[in-house]
């Protein structure tokens, strides 16, 4: 990461290019102290969620099992995505100086694209751990040990890691026409893709892949196939019930997390507008605040852990 970055640099010496203006919500100056006391109270309440989430899994032994250490990660993976973000954009809230430099943001797009990417993985991982414990209970216990767990998390990083920084690299090689400004309140990458001037279609070939996660939406999509086929076998509605709730927190987070992704990464680069801004709170500020509630409300192990 050193190197990549130190090569960046390089790279901004040669050339004119050295910083971006983030518009943010300037369209919205009356705004932009409401917004900074919002985004601020979300920012503090994601902290105090996903911590609160990982420290009481952590110290509870009842939850020592797979879906935990998931979800552990998960919560680590949400404080890290929103610690690119929403710093910076606290910061060009309340000053007048709304630059970031041309390095700055191709780390803050590399840590939001890998945190990304990883989060799809590790939400296949989470729904591979749910297809065995419910279509395959009597081996699960085999099938997902620590080891397992451990290998499907760090595959998650390391499956994320090399084609993000392909994709950084790609749009911040590429030459930039003469505006500066970034139509966003972060360096998402349909934001400043749209200023790369000439061919930008590998580039969003690499992001309908990469951004969206087809793969593990993939894998997801085929383990809940298999999921629901075993449920409807079921004979018992008891049964049946006690195993659409293991997975409905997941399901709900995997709806919130792709379904505004796709809405504004399917778009080319000449389509993205300022709605876009609004859809991308959906999934760079509400999921990380949200995930905590949706997997405490609706876990009986979770609340009685917190409780204690």
């Amino acid at each position: 990461l050193f190197l990549f970055f130190s090569d960046l640099q390089m790279r901004v010496n040669k050339s004119m290019v050295n910083s971006f203006l983030l518009l943010g919500f300037s369209d919205l100056p009356g705004l932009e102290g409401l917004f900074f006391s919002i985004f601020l109270s979300i920012y503090v309440l994601t902290l105090i969620g996903n911590i609160l989430i990982i420290a009481v899994t952590l110290a509870n032994q009842a939850l020592h099992s797979p879906m935990y250490f998931f979800l552990r990660n998960l919560s680590y993976l949400e404080i890290c995505c929103t610690s690119v973000i929403i710093p910076k954009m606290l910061e060009n809230l309340l000053s007048k100086d709304k630059t970031i430099s041309f390095v700055g943001c191709a780390f803050q797009m590399c840590g939001f694209l890998i945190t990304g990417a990883a989060e799809c993985f590790l939400l296949a991982a989470m729904a591979y751990d749910r297809y065995v414990a419910i279509c395959r209970p009597l081996h699960y216990t085999l099938i997902m040990s620590s080891r397992v767990c451990f290998v499907l998390v760090a595959a998650s990083w390391r499956a994320a890691i090399p084609v993000q920084l392909g994709q950084t690299f790609l749009v911040f090689t590429s030459y930039f026409c003469d505006s500066k400004e970034i139509n966003h309140f972060f360096c998402d990458f349909p934001a400043v893709v749209k200023l790369v001037c000439g061919d930008t279609s590998i580039n969003e070939k690499m992001a309908l892949v990469a951004l969206l996660g087809l793969i593990p939406f993939a894998l997801i999509f085929m383990s809940y196939m298999c999921i629901a086929s075993t449920i409807f076998k079921m004979s018992s509605v008891e049964g049946r019930q006690k195993a659409f709730s293991t997975c409905s927190s997941h399901l709900m987070v995997v709806m919130l997390f792709y379904g505004s992704g796709i809405t504004v990464y399917l778009k080319p680069k000449s389509h993205f507008h300022d709605t876009d801004k609004s859809l991308s709170l959906l999934y760079t500020v509400l999921p990380p605040l949200l995930n905590p509630l949706i997997y405490s409300l609706r876990n009986k192990e979770v609340r009685v852990a917190l409780r204690s």
